[in-house]
């Protein structure tokens, strides 16, 4: 490995609680025993020692890690943040391991409460800072993509609308062409000079008379049809008009 890639290392912080043993440091131990996530020790120096070794580097030696003293007056807690991580969030999150582990020991281990307190107050309001920003900025990117979206949606609403009324249109005029076309082929289906001789036998079955609705049904022929060969064959003299 070449020299300039040296080991990165985490930074490591500390904090420290004036406390008070009440029980006994073998009691807590038999506490302790049932968190998975941590290691615990009774030292010789009548102290407790807690160590959660979260990852590791590639020598294998501790890179992530919470470590808890338990000395009869006081508690120290020792531990690392990644370099790419946040500093603020890293704390909450051991502070919120100390808490847990504190919980299963309250009639054996006092803690200043007020200092604690302090403390944590201290690490809240080092959050809160730090993101009231972030989250404003955040706040004012979600309201302006709600007010796309619901723009968007009321476009969707209106082009689903419009393409309903576009369809039912579409259907309609399909309907009035079929008509139309229907009506075409009646148009062309006699030439006028095979319609002449159908309105000519007609008038003579009916004693010259012709009924327009009755001929059109009979031989499905439009009345429009009806009416112009009727009157093509009176001006050229086939017919006359008698009324």
């Amino acid at each position: 490995m070449p020299e300039s890639m040296g080991i990165i290392k985490p930074k490591v912080k500390e904090f420290y609680l004036n406390s008070r043993l009440v029980g006994s440091f073998d009691d807590m131990l038999g506490r302790f025993s049932d968190v998975k996530t941590f290691i615990s020790k009774k030292q010789q120096d009548n102290s407790l020692v807690l160590v959660s070794i979260e990852s590791r580097d590639m020598q294998k030696n501790p890179f992530l890690f919470i470590v808890l003293v338990f000395k009869p007056d006081s508690i120290t807690v020792q531990y690392s943040i990644p370099l790419d991580s946040s500093e603020k969030m890293r704390k909450i999150y051991v502070i919120r391991a100390v808490l847990e582990l504190l919980a299963l020991v309250t009639d054996l281990y006092i803690v200043d409460q007020s200092a604690l307190y302090t403390y944590i107050n201290s690490s809240i309001d080092d959050i809160l800072g730090s993101l009231s920003q972030s989250y404003s900025s955040l706040f004012n990117s979600y309201d302006s993509l709600f007010s796309e979206f619901r723009e968007i949606r009321r476009l969707n609403l209106e082009l689903q609308n419009s393409n309903k009324t576009l369809t039912a249109k579409a259907v309609q005029m399909e309907d009035e062409n079929k008509r139309l076309n229907e009506q075409l082929d009646q148009l062309h289906k006699y030439s006028d000079q095979a319609l002449m001789v159908m309105v000519e036998d007609w008038i003579d079955e009916h004693n010259n008379t012709i009924d327009l609705d009755a001929f059109s049904n009979t031989h499905h022929i439009p009345i429009s049809r009806v009416e112009q060969i009727l009157n093509k064959m009176v001006t050229e003299g086939y017919i006359s008009i008698q009324g």
